[in-house]
């Protein structure tokens, strides 16, 4: 610590309970009482070094006092200020600290002891040691600046205060690791190659350690709010990084906000704000709403400058402390802008109403979800169309299609799966959160439906057009297969949105399968080639490597192929049955009977199909009325009996292929 003495007297001072006696053989003749504190001292040791003392003890003498009273009630520092004093003017052996040099600047400066009133006096000693010492290093400086705290005012005149935060956003913009000086004060002892600790700053050829940016987070975070928020936006005046500022802000408000970061021990430093901590105790409910008011004023409106989640926390709070409208709405845009960067329990928040409707606050994340959609989004095939391409399962599309977009309606799709058992979570509010995810961000229905089986799930009282109306939001043509099967076997879907995925999920079948005979066809044409000579891809030294590849392709290939052959025959039965439950569906319905004779069967599923709300495209249409044409038994038979020779054919081409194999 740095420090100054002065005068060479021994300590002649004794303290009796609330009094203070000067111990130097003749009797006081004049008594200073600072605070509840009395001082029983002389006469010319005083007025000697004091301007003011000077005036009021000719006052007091006029008026013919043998021992004069003199009372100082606004003395900066209080009573243990003016004990140095007194001590100095007696001169008696003076330590002067970075803790203690604020306070006897500002009362000397009270007291008037300039130089007219003896060489050398307190306000020269104090100042320069101020300017000389305390300035120079980082550690006073912050010390010097927390005393401010109590005597603003005179500091402030004194331009004390403003002087300290000079010199530290000065070193604070200062890179720590190309001076020795923040290393060693803060980074510890530099040392040599071989461990051993450098003596009196020698340099033997040791390399500083490194010292991060944030290495002034803490000793700031030691000031009062009102200081360190000087200190904050002299810093961003100067040009420090927007990052580095934000750091420190978001250190200071978890430091001080309880509910942000759980507390450790009692072992925080002193000051304003931290004194309460230390003792055990929080901040007022008002005290933390106004820091964290001014604190999400001083943070500036750009995304990914602070983690989402410590917006998500000030938000809680700002709820739980009511704080201003504003200061929660602002809040809210600052997650909206960079709801992308955020997770799902960051989402999963209480709900703080009195009245209590839901569990969780549903209401704030739309709201949140509008921020985040009236920002500009980059889309690479432009707003509104998607940019890939869904087909079996499979995302197809550039590398870059998982834009913020479609992250966005991942984790909106999986809060609704959070919030869905809530059984006061009512049906228009989950629909307008749902809704609210543009088509084209969800590449896969699969976690929206998830979502709505698990709501449907929790809230069986729905009507059925309640349920029809929410299941409007999936589109089965966006289903994987393992979503289309537990959706084909869900008795808590409508029978529509059934039949849907039903038709849909035998349409990628059977686009699968004809993909298969296409690769099939493909890998046939090449081992003609090969037979032929014609094979310019591979070697045929070495053992035939390429032929040899060709034969388990055509192996895995037919194996798929039958799993898939297999699969389409089940979901043939399963259209038939339905189809045949809905014919007396619609025989029911008209009274029994077919007015048609053996037609009638025909008509009533193209009826039903119309009641159903069958509205696909052109190509949509035309397959379903492919299909349509293909339930009757006749006609059925012979698709079937076309495959089976379809594949025998191409099984015996397999059986060739592998005899020419054999015989190679």
């Amino acid at each position: 610590m740095a420090c100054m003495k002065l005068g060479s007297k021994s300590d002649a001072f004794q303290r009796q309970g609330q009094a203070w006696f000067c111990t130097t053989g003749l009797p006081s003749d004049i008594i200073v009482e600072v605070g509840e504190m009395s001082f029983h001292l002389h006469k010319f040791p005083l007025l000697s070094r004091s301007g003011v003392m000077e005036r009021r003890i000719a006052e007091a003498s006029k008026e013919g006092d043998d021992k004069c009273l003199i009372e100082i009630s606004d003395l900066p520092g209080g009573d243990k200020t003016f004990e140095l004093v007194a001590k100095f003017c007696y001169g008696v052996k003076l330590e002067l600290t970075a803790s203690n040099v604020v306070y006897l600047r500002c009362a000397a400066e009270h007291l008037e002891m300039t130089e007219e009133y003896g060489e050398g006096n307190l306000i020269s000693q104090t100042e320069t040691f101020f300017n000389q010492v305390v300035l120079k290093s980082w550690k006073d400086s912050i010390k010097a600046l927390h005393s401010c705290d109590e005597v603003l005012e005179y500091a402030d005149e004194l331009n004390i205060t403003k002087k300290c935060i000079e010199s530290l956003a000065m070193r604070a913009s200062t890179d720590p690791n190309l001076f020795g000086w923040p290393v060693v004060e803060h980074g510890g002892p530099m040392q040599s190659p071989g461990g051993s600790v450098l003596w009196n700053g020698i340099s033997t050829g040791a390399r500083p350690k490194h010292t991060s940016s944030d290495w002034w987070y803490e000793d700031a975070s030691m000031l009062s709010f009102p200081l360190f928020k000087r200190l904050i936006t002299v810093m961003d005046s100067r040009g420090i990084r927007e990052d580095i500022i934000a750091g420190s802000l978001t250190y200071y408000t978890r430091k001080y906000l309880p509910g942000l970061k759980r507390r450790r021990g009692g072992a925080e430093s002193s000051g304003r704000f931290s004194t309460p901590l230390a003792s055990g105790t929080v901040l007022s409910e008002e005290e933390q709403k106004n820091l964290l008011e001014e604190i999400q004023e001083l943070l500036r409106m750009q995304k990914g400058l602070v983690p989402t989640k410590f917006f998500v926390d000030m938000l809680r709070i700002a709820k739980i402390l009511k704080a201003s409208p504003d200061c929660i709405a602002n809040l809210e845009k600052r997650i909206g802008m960079q709801l992308d960067q955020a997770a799902l329990e960051d989402l999963v928040m209480p709900s703080f109403s009195h009245t209590m409707e839901t569990l969780y606050d549903v209401d704030s994340v739309q709201r949140i979800l509008d921020h985040f959609l009236g920002t500009d989004q980059i889309m690479p095939g432009g707003v509104g169309s998607p940019c890939s391409s869904v087909d079996d399962g499979n995302l197809i599309g550039s590398p870059q299609s998982i834009t913020p977009m479609t992250a966005v309606a991942k984790l909106i799709d999986g809060y609704l799966a959070e919030v869905a058992p809530d059984v006061n979570l009512k049906l228009p509010k989950f629909q307008a959160l749902a809704a609210s995810v543009p088509e084209y961000a969800r590449l896969l229905d699969d976690g929206l439906y998830r979502a709505i089986d698990i709501y449907l799930k929790h809230h069986p009282w729905l009507a059925e057009t309640e349920r029809e109306n929410l299941c409007r939001l999936l589109d089965c043509q966006k289903l994987s297969l393992e979503a289309c099967t537990h959706a084909a076997q869900n008795e808590r879907l409508p029978l529509r949105i059934i039949v849907q995925v039903l038709f849909f999920e035998q349409l990628q079948l059977r686009t699968s399968v004809a993909g298969c005979f296409l690769v099939s066809d493909n890998l046939d044409g090449g081992s003609r080639q090969l037979r032929s000579g014609g094979f310019v891809g591979g070697s045929t030294e070495g053992g035939g490597g390429g032929w040899a590849t060709a034969v388990r392709e055509n192996q895995v290939l037919k194996v798929g192929m039958d799993s898939m052959r297999m699969r389409v025959c089940e979901l043939e039965k399963e259209c038939s049955n339905m189809r045949q439950e809905i014919e007396k569906l619609g025989k029911t319905t008209k009274g029994g009977g077919s007015a048609n004779g053996g037609g009638g069967g025909g008509k009533t599923w193209e009826n039903v199909s119309k009641k159903l709300g069958f509205g696909f495209k052109l190509k949509s249409h035309q397959m379903c009325s492919a299909q349509e044409g293909s339930v009757s038994k006749s006609n059925n038979e012979n698709v079937k009996i076309e495959k089976l020779k379809d594949v025998k054919e191409r099984r015996g081409k397999h059986k060739k292929a592998s005899s020419i194999s054999s015989e190679r």
